[in-house]
């Protein structure tokens, strides 16, 4: 393994160029879907939506750059074999579970608000896990940050390192998930009109595969 610096800026400037590029494309067949299976309610809604899945991120990316401080080049080896690709197929499945719950919730007519927190849970904590296996998957950018934390050989320098790269790469998807993708899909569910619930079943599905294609390998983000 070369030696390999990068200072806080450049961790957080790779993963700002990381997140203006490739991580729109990878994240949008797992998180876009979420926006057109549910209620748009505008941006504190989509908010609701996005934070999650931006925070297990955030999280993910300072786990990977702390771990690899202590474990150097074998947890860089490690996510480049295997990668954490059923943890993001589970979270995926969970969330695509949570949907077709929430949709058949709805039409209950004895549906009550006691069982919204719950929902909220559930999907909530499918989005973090979510984001969590997203940040564990390779790809160049996360081997240069691993690479760099582990020639740091610190705990501590690791996990900045991940932090700034994190906190660079959940940036521009934010937004972009948060104002255009939901504001797409509020238009979309808008002028379908009878045809929605289809749409939201559609999307559920789609999730539904995404998470068992992701787990068995056939996918890969």
């Amino acid at each position: 393994m070369e030696p390999t610096s990068l200072s806080l800026s450049a961790a957080f400037i790779l993963g700002f160029t990381y997140g203006a590029g490739a991580c729109n494309i990878a994240c949008l067949p797992y998180l876009g879907p979420v926006f057109f299976a549910t209620e748009s309610g505008g941006l504190k809604q989509a908010w609701r939506r996005v934070t999650p899945f931006s925070v297990g991120r955030l999280v993910g990316y300072a786990c990977a750059g702390l771990l690899a401080g202590v474990l150097g080049d074998l947890l860089a080896d490690t996510l480049q074999q295997t990668g954490l690709r059923w943890l993001l197929g589970l979270a995926t499945f969970w969330v695509a579970i949570s949907l077709f719950r929430a949709k058949r919730g709805a039409h209950k007519p004895c549906a009550t608000t006691r069982q919204t927190p719950n929902r909220r849970f559930g999907l909530g904590t499918g989005l973090f896990v979510m984001g969590l296996g997203m940040a564990f998957n390779p790809c160049a950018p996360l081997s240069a940050l691993l690479l760099a934390a582990a020639t740091a050989g610190s705990a501590l320098s690791g996990l900045g390192l991940g932090l700034a790269f994190g906190a660079g790469a959940v940036i521009l998807p934010t937004l972009i998930f948060s104002i255009g993708v939901a504001h797409f899909a509020s238009e979309l569910r808008a002028n379908w009109g009878r045809w929605r619930p289809h749409l939201e079943y559609a999307s559920a599905g789609m999730m539904l595969l995404m998470g068992v294609g992701t787990w068995m390998g056939w996918i890969t983000p």
